[in-house]
Order: C-alpha cells, then structure tokens, then sequence
C-alpha cells in the first residue's frame, strides 16, 4: 500500500531531472532557431541541399527521444524521468512505430541528400499539405502542453513533456518538407 502512495505522489509531482530538463531546452532551442532560419531563408535555402542537414538533425533528435525511452525501459537511470512519463501509448506498440518512422525519416533524408529519388522530388500538393498538417499538428501539441500544464500545476515546467517537445521536433521536419515540396 505504501509503494503505491509512493508511486501516485511521484506522478503528481515533476519528477524531470535537471539534466533532461536542459537537454529538452536545448531541443526547443535547436528546432526553434532552425524554423526562424527556414521561414527567413531565401528560395535557395529550402531546395534539397539545404533542407537534407536539417533534415538529419531533426532525425537525431527524435532517435535521441527513442534511444532515451529504450534506455529507461531496460532499467531506470537518475538522470532520465521515469517510464510514464515518456508516452500515452502502451511501450511494446509505440517502440516498432517510432523504429518504422526513423526507416521513413532516414529514407527521406537520403533522398534528399543525394539529391535524388522520389522522395527530392518537388509536389506543391504535397507541400501544401505538409505545411497545413505541421501547422496543426504543433497548435495541437502547444495546446496539449498548456491543458497538461493547467490540469498538472505540480508538474509545470517540464512534467510529461517529452513526447511533447518531440512531437515539435517531428512538426518541424514535416513543416521543412513541406517547404521544399511547395516552394522549391
């Protein structure tokens, strides 16, 4: 009975250790500032060339949020939060999607690398879309933060915001293909 009131109280409370705290910061940072460099950027800056790094370094941060999660799964570490904190969706089903996804992002990336294959190929349509889902998708995940941070006020800043900022991260690579699709 005590291991449960102990376990309940740790949920109520932002458990976040300091250094996940600054690495989540360094995240918004980097996906903010290379957002403002896209959307200031000439045409040149959103052809493939230019978008593949980005690209990359979008994939790095989400594999980090994965190697993270497979990290604590295997056992708990101090320096990471702990489990529940991680995700809504049951580990065993989310781990094969995100590993599907990172397949995708890399397949992508080398496309658009190489300059090359369908995925460097130019689709306004595509573009279009890609920048109207982005666009919802990250409103959908500032509302999500703002709903958790007002339900949760133990837990503000930083309580249960991994997926949050990565789901930002994940926006932002959509929103820098759909700027190469529509305005390449």
């Amino acid at each position: 009975m005590h291991d449960k009131l102990e376990s309940r109280a740790a949920r109520l409370s932002d458990t976040t250790p300091l250094p996940t705290r600054v690495t989540l910061l360094i995240v918004l940072t980097i996906t903010a500032a290379t957002m403002i460099m896209l959307w200031a950027g000439s045409v040149e800056s959103r052809k493939a060339p230019a978008i593949a790094p980005l690209l990359w370094l979008y994939t790095g941060l989400f594999v980090l949020r994965v190697a993270g999660q497979v990290l604590v799964a295997i056992q708990p570490r101090k320096w990471l939060p702990p489990m529940w904190q991680w995700n809504l969706i049951p580990y065993p089903i989310l781990l094969p999607i995100q590993l599907v996804l990172i397949a995708v992002m890399v397949w992508i990336n080398m496309a658009f690398s190489s300059v090359s294959g369908i995925a460097a190929t130019n689709s306004a349509a595509i573009g279009d879309f890609l920048l109207s889902f982005s666009a919802v998708y990250a409103l959908a995940m500032a509302t999500r933060y703002v709903v958790r941070m007002r339900r949760r006020p133990d837990q503000r800043w930083f309580g249960g915001t991994i997926p949050i900022v990565f789901h930002f991260v994940l926006a932002s690579y959509l929103h820098a293909l759909g700027l190469f699709y529509a305005r390449s």
